[in-house]
C-alpha cells in the first residue's frame, strides 16, 4: 500500500461489528490472540515471542516478564500475505465498536482489553509506568502499551466509543470507561476522593488527563457489568 495504511472495512449496519483486512504480498498485520474469524489461504498465521530482537532463551524470559508485568500475552500472532488479495477478518471479544486510529504525526497509548490490529508498517512499545500508576491502573501494571511509527491501529470497545478532544485543559474520566488517548497528554491515575469516599460513592479509580490531545472512551464498563451478572450465576465449586 503507496500511502502506507491499512487496508480495511468495518461492518457499520452491525451492533457486533468484524473488520474485515485487505493484505497485497508480503504485507503483515498483528492482531488480537483469539480475534481471527476467516482468512484467505495465501494468509498466514504466525505465533511470534512478544519481545524484541533477542534470540533463544532470553527472548522467552524476556516475553513471559513482558507479561508478568503488562498483562500482554507472551506470544502475539502476525497475519501475512503470501501473495496479492488476501483477506481477514477479525472481531472483539466483546460487544462493542471498531475504531481506526490513523499512526504518524499522532501516537496513542493503550488500555488494557483496547488493541485489536496493527499493521505491519506500524509498531509498539511498553513503557515504564510510575508505581502509583501501576497499583491504580487497569493500563497493563506496570507498563502501558504505546504506539509508534506509521500505518494504522484498530481499537475495540465495550459498548460504543466516543471522542473527547481536550485544548490545553483537564478532564477527569472513569479509568474502566478509557480505551486510547494521545501520548501528549499527561495523565494521573488515582482514586477519585480517596479511599473512603470513593467506597461510599462507588467511584473507584479515575485518570485525570491534561494538555492537548484526544482521548476516546467507552460506553460501558465490564468490571459494572461482571457485578450486574454475578447474582445470577451459579458456580459450582464442588
Amino acid at each position: 500500500m503507496a500511502d502506507n495504511r491499512m487496508n480495511f472495512s468495518i461492518t457499520s449496519n452491525s451492533q457486533f461489528p468484524l473488520a474485515e483486512i485487505a493484505l497485497d504480498c508480503s504485507e503483515s498485520v498483528h492482531i488480537q490472540s483469539g480475534s481471527m474469524i476467516y482468512h484467505t489461504p495465501n494468509v498466514v498465521l504466525n505465533t511470534k515471542l512478544n519481545a524484541e530482537a533477542n534470540s533463544g532463551l532470553g527472548k522467552f524470559v524476556k516475553a513471559v516478564g513482558r507479561s508478568l508485568s503488562s498483562g500482554e500475552g507472551v506470544f502475539v500472532t502476525q497475519a501475512v500475505a503470501q501473495s496479492n488479495n488476501g483477506r481477514l477478518a477479525l472481531a472483539p471479544n466483546m460487544p462493542g465498536q471498531i475504531v481506526p486510529l490513523y499512526l504518524g504525526e499522532k501516537q496513542y497509548r493503550l488500555n488494557d482489553g483496547a488493541f485489536l490490529a496493527l499493521d505491519g508498517s506500524a509498531s509498539y512499545v511498553m513503557e515504564r509506568q510510575s508505581l502509583g500508576r501501576a497499583l491504580f491502573g487497569g493500563q497493563g501494571g506496570l507498563f502501558v502499551m504505546t504506539t509508534q511509527g506509521q500505518g494504522t491501529l484498530l481499537v475495540n470497545s465495550f459498548g460504543s466509543i466516543q471522542k473527547v478532544e481536550l485544548k490545553d485543559d483537564r478532564i477527569t474520566i472513569d479509568n474502566a470507561h478509557v480505551v486510547a488517548w494521545s501520548k501528549e497528554l499527561d495523565y494521573d491515575i488515582h482514586l477519585e476522593n480517596g479511599f473512603w469516599q470513593s467506597i461510599g460513592t462507588g467511584e473507584g479509580v479515575v485518570n485525570t488527563f491534561a494538555g492537548t490531545g484526544e482521548i476516546y472512551i467507552q460506553s460501558l464498563n465490564i468490571e459494572t457489568f461482571a457485578n450486574v451478572l454475578r447474582p445470577h450465576l451459579h458456580i459450582d465449586n464442588s
